[in-house]
């Protein structure tokens, strides 16, 4: 046995994460300073979530609502932050990944349990919603720096969903845990320093902010006929069904369950998994506060800009409105500084969706018998060639098909329906799985239950407004 070192996750990296046989068992950390030595998974969360659903999402929601919601992004980001880590709790003690666990929730449908086939059919809802991400992150570069002469030709948006695609391609081909962390920790910082760099920006502007608007934005009120915006603030914001699946991937290749060792009786084995799990929520917490600042300050971009303008944009709008704010305020410089910021945000989701969803996928055919997951030489190969067949069907479906309109409206159903599936989940194995000597009190089960809950009412929502 050994104590935690700078090192640790280098020795890791020698062996299968995925197979906790007692090999790799590691002492965790007893300090705060220690633990914060051994965070990584939650940089990969906050680089996924920091995205779409902030840059362009929570914006727009901003430009409708105004300051009057402004707590709901703490709120609504807060509340889900205890599926996750209740998720990963069960791995860390059982060993096992997100998918796997899925598949144990009943009812079965034939061999598989019917969330085996959710994850099955979320593929469709992978392909249009990362499409959407690469070819908004080829429109702002496209903007900036135009191939063959237009900016927004097929031409230019097409040779720039091209490079990212390759770039993405590139940076994953090695299928290294190391290399997704420190390109996503990196990537999450910059975007980060970004979104409140433009927050401050705006104030040598005529749409500067106050205190008495912040004031405003947490008077936790809701006007009449904004229920519809507030629930697509919860639904939108923070950590998604994906996000909060391949967390568990994240934690098992950054090592807390191979660290932890294999279940047994002994009081060695519930030191080390209360350790490792007291790391992992430190973990989660950390890239709580950084994904929620993001997504805050894009928030108040909406806010403070579009809001008073009575501006609401779609889309790849709001990159071209606030750029356009930017540059009569401050300069073309300002403009320039956004789109390159709000570029980078874009992109940094499929660098992290990449690998995330990648696993998911892998994992999901290994279920229906596709390959051995415990297989390391067979699931490296499988997630090499996976990681290189996505970012180019995403590239191409997002560049050829301009408004797929029903695919995104069955991509939204399935979207809501899997969001109620993943809490459903977490309680069940929580409560069937979890080994009860690793979980915390009365009050962490009332904040799981409340989190579950609130996810799978706006699920259902969700469901009711599309049909």
């Amino acid at each position: 046995m050994t104590t935690p070192n700078a090192n640790a996750s280098t020795t890791l990296r020698r062996s299968d994460p995925y197979v906790v046989d007692g090999t790799q068992i590691q002492e965790p950390p007893t300090s705060l300073g220690g633990r914060f030595r051994f965070l990584g998974p939650g940089m990969i969360t906050s680089a996924a979530v920091v995205g779409s659903g902030e840059l362009l999402t929570a914006t727009a929601l901003g430009a409708q609502a105004g300051f009057m919601l402004f707590w709901l992004v703490f709120v609504s980001t807060f509340v889900k932050v205890w599926v996750q880590i209740e998720l990963a709790r069960w791995t860390i003690s059982t060993g096992r990944v997100a998918i796997s666990g899925y598949d144990d929730v009943p009812p079965r449908l034939g061999k598989r349990g019917w969330m085996a086939w959710l994850v099955l059919l979320m593929f469709l809802q992978f392909l249009t919603s990362q499409a959407g991400v690469i070819s908004a992150a080829a429109f702002a570069f496209s903007t900036l720096f135009p191939i063959g002469g237009e900016p927004y030709s097929l031409l230019s948006i097409g040779s720039w969903v091209a490079i990212l695609a390759s770039i993405a391609i590139l940076i994953h081909l090695a299928n290294k845990y190391t290399i997704v962390e420190r390109v996503s920790t990196v990537l999450v910082f910059a975007v980060t320093a970004f979104a409140v760099t433009m927050v401050f920006l705006i104030q040598g502007t005529e749409f500067a902010w106050s205190g008495a608007d912040i004031a405003e934005g947490f008077q936790f009120q809701v006007a009449v006929g904004a229920v519809g915006i507030a629930l697509a603030m919860f639904g939108l914001t923070g950590v998604g069904a994906g996000e909060m699946t391949a967390y568990t991937y994240w934690c098992v290749e950054k090592g807390y369950a191979a660290w932890t060792g294999p279940k047994d009786a002994s009081a060695g084995w519930e030191r080390r998994a209360r350790g490792w799990i007291s790391v992992m929520k430190v973990d989660a917490w950390v890239s709580w506060v950084i994904y929620t600042i993001s997504t805050a300050a894009f928030y108040m971009l909406g806010a403070a800009v579009l809001h008073p303008q009575g501006i609401v944009p779609e889309g790849t709008e709001v990159m071209t409105t606030l750029s356009g704010t930017f540059e009569a305020g401050i300069g073309a410089w300002g403009a320039t500084i956004f789109l390159l910021g709000a570029g980078l945000a874009l992109f940094k989701t499929i660098i992290a969706n990449v690998p995330s969803l990648g696993r998911q996928i892998g994992n999901t055919l290994s279920l229906f018998g596709a390959f051995d997951w415990f297989n390391q030489n067979q699931r490296d190969r499988w997630m090499r060639w996976i990681m290189v067949i996505l970012p180019i069907v995403w590239g191409l479906f997002g560049t050829i098909v301009s408004s797929p309109l029903p695919l995104v409206l069955f991509a939204g159903v399935l979207n809501a329906i899997f969001l109620i599936g993943v809490a459903i989940a977490t309680v069940y194995l929580s409560r069937t799985q979890t080994d009860k000597r690793v979980k915390d009190g009365k009050a962490t089960t009332v904040m799981l239950i409340v989190s579950a809950l609130s996810i799978t009412a706006v699920g259902v929502i969700g469901l009711v407004n599309t049909f």
